[in-house]
């Protein structure tokens, strides 16, 4: 047999610097090692700089001629920072393997600013300390010294912004949610641009972690051969470390950071640029902060369109936005996607009021697994100061909702990102929908414009899935029971909605794809009919997935370590399916409507099974759609997948959320068709008698379908 010849895969030099610079986390946390590393990136960078520079005075040719290499002046005119000797490099490098390395590191960081106003007070000093080995400090700087960052091919390349942007999305995977203040991912961010296009005016981000926003629109800039100096960046951070990350980001992209400021109240209680009004803000707010001092602000004068509650700052954030807007200004923003359909009684009105305003322009639904540090999933919003005015169509009392929430592509178990093509289509529809000379037409199952009417019909609820229709054919079920009062009209009705359920399923058998997921009943007697409707859903799970009979029984089956299973199928784990989620309420903003698992299923707690529910709910854990729900048992495991869009459950159950939600659907409804079968994930010791055997549950294995039978059956229903 001939030997395989084919070379390894050469390793990116982004990942080869993170394995050597993770080496530091035996000592010191990711918090803090980011700067350390980040610093040393910047070290690397200005002294590329300033060396390259440095052999074109010496040589002294063209315009070089007489120039004096050791003039500040001369580097200051080429927006190249002047590095002293015991700072450059080369120096640093030669004193990587004595022991007092940290200290010269600092040293060279003091005589940097010393050197250079405006890095005074941005630079890391923490070097020397005693929790950081000097070895392994050594080895990182022998191996960012194998790496030009600063001369012109490296320039030209963007070598550092590659490095700079892979480790700022490395440090946020390793804290987790703490990383989401200084960090938004870049495909977010980049879609966030191209929907704005902000060539030139005043750029704001009141929230900037580590100026993400303002370098991708630096690079928005370059991309379509406009002016740098045509924009200026505005920004605030409360977090002092994080503040200079974005202050050392601008810096070695020659971006002006002197409109970045700090203060530790933040820009609610100490706004920095109180009189700024901005051409376009665009921002990554923190989800449903409750921690914002919103009880001081009651009476603050941004709250225009209503006070926010003092429990969730997502609408204090854009009524600060709205505040900044100049007259003709635009803004797009990242925000929980509960935000478009809280029903919390301020934000409820507060939506009311914006879309009585017109400042809405368009939103987008985000796909899950874009953000490492929350589990919460994120919608973006774009608001318009004035939808009539020249630089636009005149759009008023007209909405564009985009449904992204299928798109982009796993790069990682538990991470996602949008494509280029996905960041394409999205801000193309935008731009067909906004831009002077452009047609538009709704796409259907991806976007929609839609009247004021049609919001004002669905309570202003601002949910792209709301208006935005799906491709496939669908089962929507109307059946409404309101008028009781005849016996016949109410048999009738029940009769047309058998007629209707045995209809699908014979479009079914005829292999016609049909979606099964939507069943809207308006009715006090719902359950009446809910019966046909699970019967017929149990039907398709059990016949497509259990006894696998598909098209009439001609699919090839192939033998698998679970039996029998369709040719194509993959054997999967739970664990390969599912990720637990353990966001809480009090994370999470405020609480949903509480259920509970019980052997009919999950239903609304309220009412049902205790006589006062817990004062404090601020532990319970948070579900979202999709989202498969274990409870305790004596004799047989509750289990059930959550069909509301988001609920609060206790905190003794459990809660895992699916990589797919139709996979989810399936997996969860298998396990309640074979409920018996379950009992093996069952243990002693628990509260009430019995307890969820997570190992077992993560072992459990099932035949998980190609994408071509989930969207044949599903399409986008969930």
């Amino acid at each position: 047999m001939a030997k395989n010849t084919k070379a390894p895969k050469e390793e990116s030099l982004e990942k080869r610097l993170w394995k050597t610079a993770d080496k530091l986390r035996k000592n010191i946390d990711a918090a803090e090692y980011k700067h350390v590393v980040l610093g040393l990136i910047f070290l690397k960078y200005i002294s590329d700089s300033f060396t390259a520079l440095q052999e074109k005075l010496i040589a002294g040719e063209g315009e070089y001629a007489g120039a004096d290499p050791e003039d500040k002046d001369e580097y200051g005119a080429e927006n190249v920072f002047f590095v002293p000797a015991k700072a450059r490099w080369s120096y640093i490098q030669s004193q990587a393997k004595m022991p007092n390395i940290g200290k010269q590191i600092d040293d060279a960081m003091d005589l940097i600013e010393a050197e250079n106003a405006t890095l005074k007070g941005i630079l890391p000093k923490t070097y020397g300390r005693s929790n950081l080995d000097p070895q392994t400090l050594g080895g990182l700087i022998d191996t960012i010294g194998t790496i030009a960052l600063g001369d012109d091919k490296s320039k030209s390349q963007d070598v550092l912004g590659r490095v700079y942007e892979y480790f700022l999305g490395q440090f946020a995977l390793a804290e987790g949610q703490k990383g989401g203040q200084f960090y938004t991912p870049k495909s977010v961010v980049k879609l966030l641009v191209e929907m704005l296009e902000p060539y030139n005016g005043r750029v704001y981000d009141p929230c900037c972690g580590s100026g993400g926003m303002f370098v991708q629109s630096e690079k928005f800039i370059e991309n379509h051969q406009g002016r740098l100096d045509d924009i200026s960046v505005y920004g605030q951070e409360s977090n002092q470390t994080t503040y200079r990350l974005c202050r050392m980001n601008l810096a070695i992209r020659g971006i002006d950071g002197s409109n970045i400021r700090w203060n530790t109240e933040g820009s609610f209680l100490n706004d920095a640029h109180r009189d700024l009004k901005a051409d376009y803000i665009i921002a990554n707010p923190p989800f449903n902060d409750s921690d914002w001092y919103g009880e001081l602000l009651q009476n603050d004068a941004r709250w225009q369109f209503g006070t926010p509650p003092a429990s969730n700052a997502n609408f204090a954030w854009i009524q600060h936005f709205i505040y900044h807007l100049a007259p003709t200004g635009t803004a797009g923003f990242v925000l929980a996607d509960s935000s478009m359909n809280s029903l919390s009684i301020e934000e409820s009105k507060t939506r009311k009021e914006l879309v009585q305003a017109d400042l809405i322009d368009c939103m987008v639904t985000l796909p899950s697994h874009l953000f490492s540090n929350t589990q919460i999933t994120a919608c973006l919003w774009f608001l318009s100061r004035n939808k009539n005015n020249d630089k636009f169509k005149k759009r008023s009392n007209e909405y564009l909702f985009i449904d992204a929430s299928r798109m982009g592509l796993m790069t990682k178990r538990k991470q996602r990102e949008l494509s280029e093509e996905d960041i394409l289509k999205i801000s193309q529809a935008y731009h067909s929908w906004r831009d002077i000379g452009e047609n538009y037409t709704d796409i259907p199952g991806f976007c929609k414009s839609v009247s004021k009417d049609e919001i004002q019909k669905n309570d202003y609820v601002l949910s792209p899935n709301r208006y935005v229709k799906t491709l496939d054919q669908e089962i929507e079920i109307e059946a409404n029971f309101n008028d009781f009062s005849d016996s016949k009209n109410l048999s009738k009705t029940i009769s047309n909605l058998s007629n209707t359920i045995e209809s699908a399923i014979d479009d079914w058998r005829q292999d016609k794809p049909i979606q099964v997921s939507k069943f809207h009943i308006s009715s006090q007697f719902a359950e009446k009919i809910k019966v046909l409707t699970e019967n017929y859903y149990s039907s398709l799970i059990k016949k497509y997935f259990i006894d696998f009979d598909l098209n009439n029984g001609a699919t090839e089956l192939v033998e698998s370590e679970i039996g029998f299973i369709p040719k194509g199928w993959q054997v999967k784990s739970f664990a390969e399916l599912f990720e637990e989620r353990t966001l809480k309420v009090k994370e999470h903003g405020y609480c949903p409507a509480i259920f509970s698992v019980t052997n009919l299923g999950i239903i609304p707690r309220e009412g049902k099974y205790t006589k006062e529910l817990s004062k404090s709910t601020e532990n319970y854990k948070v579900a979202f759609k999709g989202d498969m729900v274990f409870g305790l048992s004596r004799d047989i495991p509750n289990l059930d997948v959550l069909v509301q869009e988001e609920g609060a459950f206790s905190g003794a159950y459990s809660i895992y959320k699916p990589m797919d939600k139709r996979i989810g659907m399936i997996v969860g409804k298998i396990m309640r068709l074979k409920i018996m079968e379950q009992t093996d994930l069952l243990k002693g010791g628990a509260r009430e008698g019995r307890g969820l055997d997570k190992g077992r549950l993560m072992q459990k294995q099932f035949a998980a379908p190609p994408m071509k039978i989930l969207n044949e059956l599903w399409g986008n229903a969930y």
